[in-house]
């Protein structure tokens, strides 16, 4: 940064329709936080963040929060079924004027080679890789338009990882969207299979990469 008590200064990423960005930077370079502000989970001390050309207002956050979804590494689940959980989601106010679709969840996980089994399971008895699935699909149920996905498949075995890769791309792909996703990730493969634009914080700042394909 420019300053002992900054991290990220003076910077500035633009997400445009269909961009599947990969971050990439050094363990502590700020990505996560980059990535928090961005999804207004914490305040920025100076500059804005923009939807769509303007600052959303207080009265607003809720909403712009219900578009950029935030994933972590680790997510966490309610007690309950993986059903619970996912119906749960829809007691938010703001999304309280859709509804939950068994149908679309269970489409999503026959995808996943799973059925409406895995449905019944209790949340305290999934692997760390059942547990991310289900905070994707809590999250992709919703339909976002921005997803800020924070190294979602680390520690994650290879299929599972490719589960979760298959899942934000049919998600981008569904037609009538405009969507995109920021992928935090250390893996330079997966940088190339879900990405196509590469971007590297490094030094507190942007270094935009030759694209991935």
């Amino acid at each position: 940064g420019d300053g002992p008590d900054w991290l990220l200064r003076n910077i500035s990423l633009t997400i445009g329709e269909g961009d599947r960005v990969a971050l990439t930077g050094p363990t502590g370079s700020g990505k996560t936080v980059f990535l928090r502000a961005l999804a207004m989970l914490d305040a920025v001390d100076e500059g804005a963040i923009l939807w769509q050309g303007e600052t959303p207002g207080a009265d607003e956050v809720p909403k712009y929060r219900s578009q950029t979804i935030y994933l972590t590494q680790r997510a966490r689940l309610f007690d309950g079924t993986v059903e619970k959980n996912l119906q749960l989601a829809y007691s938010l106010a703001v999304h309280r004027d859709r509804a939950y679709s068994r149908e679309k969840i269970v489409a999503s996980l026959q995808r996943l080679g799973r059925d409406d089994r895995f449905l019944a399971l209790e949340s305290a008895n999934l692997s760390g890789g059942e547990t991310q699935l289900v905070a994707l699909l809590r999250a992709v149920q919703l339909d976002p338009t921005v997803l800020l996905l924070d190294e979602p498949t680390a520690s994650l075995d290879e299929g599972t990882t490719r589960h979760i890769e298959r899942l934000v791309a049919d998600w981008m792909e569904a037609p009538d969207t405009r969507r995109a996703f920021v992928w935090v990730t250390h893996d330079a493969a997966q940088s190339q299979r879900v990405a196509n634009r590469a971007v590297q914080l490094r030094d507190g700042h942007f270094v935009e990469l030759e694209a991935s394909r």
